[in-house]
């Protein structure tokens, strides 16, 4: 899970300051940033699956092309969201977040 290290180790609740609630907002989001695009790559390969079921008819076929353009749409959208987050976090701490989790280096003997 990855961790804003900008952020005070536990935030209190409710944050006193803007700072807090930006750090817990930008935590929430980044800890929730998977799923969501898991749930858009699933709606994609939804469609997909359904373009090849229903070979035959066309009316299903357009179903899962449609489901396909919002899946491809929405996952554009979160990525550009995560994106939008890191300039703005980047700008305010110095420091931009990141969802995908960072392993730390490997010290060579």
């Amino acid at each position: 899970m990855p961790v804003f290290s900008a952020c005070p180790s536990p935030i209190p609740l409710p944050p006193a300051t803007f700072s807090e609630t930006l750090c817990l907002f930008t935590s929430f989001l980044t800890s929730l940033f998977p799923v969501i695009v898991g749930a858009t790559l699933l709606v994609f390969f939804w469609g997909l699956a359904r373009v090849i079921r229903g070979s035959g008819d066309e009316k299903v076929i357009e179903e899962g092309k449609n489901l396909m353009k919002w899946g491809i749409l929405a996952l554009f959208v979160m990525v550009s969201f995560i994106g939008i987050i890191n300039l703005i976090t980047g700008d305010l701490f110095g420091q931009p977040i990141s969802a995908i989790p960072q392993f730390p280096e490997r010290i060579s003997p």
